[in-house]
């Protein structure tokens, strides 16, 4: 049987593949769901998986199973330029906190309201696969929501420094971005607040709610943008809230954001990543974790003091491993990035890629801890983004 150890050889790859032998190369597989009309699971992609040279041919039937087989990758088949100038781009000295009379008065008025609401909506969606029509469906119904959030709680003056877009993608479910322009006329820089809109199960066929992976994550900084607009929030520099779509497909979605802004030669001061932020496993201490690889060091310890500044429970350290979620993609354009999650890494939701990735599966899903990241989410927007 052909296996992925072939494909590395054949592609002059010295090392072999984690995935050899384990993902069979070889198997046709025909699709035939109403979710997914348009999807050719035998289609071949460029796939990078950690410590190779170069990419790997397999098919998306193939990535799923390697998914499944928890290994992590960079489906680079529509990117294959990003990173081109990434020496050129890192820069990690970041102040210490300092902004508590403007972030303080802003964490007040943070509720878990709306998040509760929005989440029921958005986890109500079949799936929210990237290659769905009801993926397609819940991306129309999140910049609705976004829309909505501004028309209602920005006012005017704020409203004509926002701009709200889809980044178009091929594959039908656009990412969204949604920007407020800084008032500076001499400061290019761009904060970016991020989480995946885009949810997968395992089980290809069967439903993916996807309420912590990452509906958590998405309405999240949701809140953290409505609390902003409530406090007239007008950043010296741009703060931009981005809602990437396909993820679960190898950060698709944010590969390709990352690389528009590097081929623009956006500056982009640093790139925040929330994804899963909702649940605490019973027995264990409520905490912020902290991911400590693949990140930019620097950005990681500001993330840290913010979390000792502004929350009301501590930080752990832990690992995700290698592409992980979306801010891989801006380190890989060379752009600090960092990324909180719910807790230590072994402690996270178990559930997730499931038919039980849900609200009311266990009392472990707290809204109330997805607050303390709304907080941080906040906290990040204005330390960097400053504001007037």
């Amino acid at each position: 049987m052909k296996s992925l150890l072939s494909l590395v050889a054949l592609a002059c790859v010295a090392a072999a593949s984690p995935v050899a032998d384990q993902v069979p190369l070889n198997s046709q597989h025909a699709l035939a769901h109403p979710d997914f009309p348009n999807f050719d699971l035998n289609a071949v992609r460029l796939v990078q998986f950690e410590d190779q040279s170069a990419p790997v041919q397999m098919t998306e039937w193939q990535k799923l199973e390697a998914k499944s087989r928890g290994f992590k990758f960079f489906d680079v088949t529509d990117t294959p330029h990003l990173g081109s100038s990434a020496q050129l781009r890192i820069q990690s000295v970041f102040p210490e906190p300092n902004a508590t009379e403007k972030v303080l008065p802003i964490l007040k008025t943070l509720s878990t309201k709306g998040p509760e609401e929005n989440l029921r909506k958005f986890s109500s969606f079949r799936t929210r696969h990237y290659r769905s029509e009801t993926g397609a469906q819940s991306q129309a119904w999140l910049v609705s929501k976004i829309a909505e959030i501004t028309e209602e709680w920005g006012s005017d003056s704020l409203q004509e420094k926002i701009s709200i877009s889809e980044f178009p993608h091929s594959w039908g479910q656009n990412s969204i971005i949604v920007r407020i322009n800084g008032t500076s006329s001499t400061d290019d820089g761009v904060v970016v607040i991020g989480a995946h809109q885009d949810s997968t199960n395992m089980l290809f066929f069967l439903p993916a709610p996807g309420a912590d992976d990452d509906g958590s994550g998405s309405v999240t900084i949701l809140e953290s943008y409505r609390g902003l607009l409530a406090a007239d929030f007008h950043p010296e520099r741009a703060v931009e809230f981005h809602w990437y779509s396909a993820e679960e497909g190898g950060l698709l979605g944010s590969q390709a954001v990352a690389q528009h802004y590097e081929a623009n030669n956006v500056n982009v001061i640093a790139m925040s990543q929330f994804d899963m932020t909702a649940w605490v496993k019973r027995g264990t201490r409520e905490e912020v974790g902290i991911i400590g690889d693949f990140v930019d060091e620097g950005l990681t310890a500001f993330n840290k003091a913010l979390v000792e500044t502004y929350l009301d429970i501590p930080w752990v350290e832990t690992k995700c491993g290698y592409a992980c979620s979306d801010h891989a993609s801006w380190m890989k354009a060379g752009y600090p990035s960092s990324f909180t999650i719910e807790s230590s890494f072994e402690n996270s939701n178990q559930n997730i890629h499931s038919t039980n990735d849900r609200i009311d599966v266990s009392d472990e899903f707290s809204f109330d801890h997805m607050l303390e990241f709304s907080k941080l989410a906040v906290a990040f927007a204005v330390e960097l983004g400053g504001s007037k």
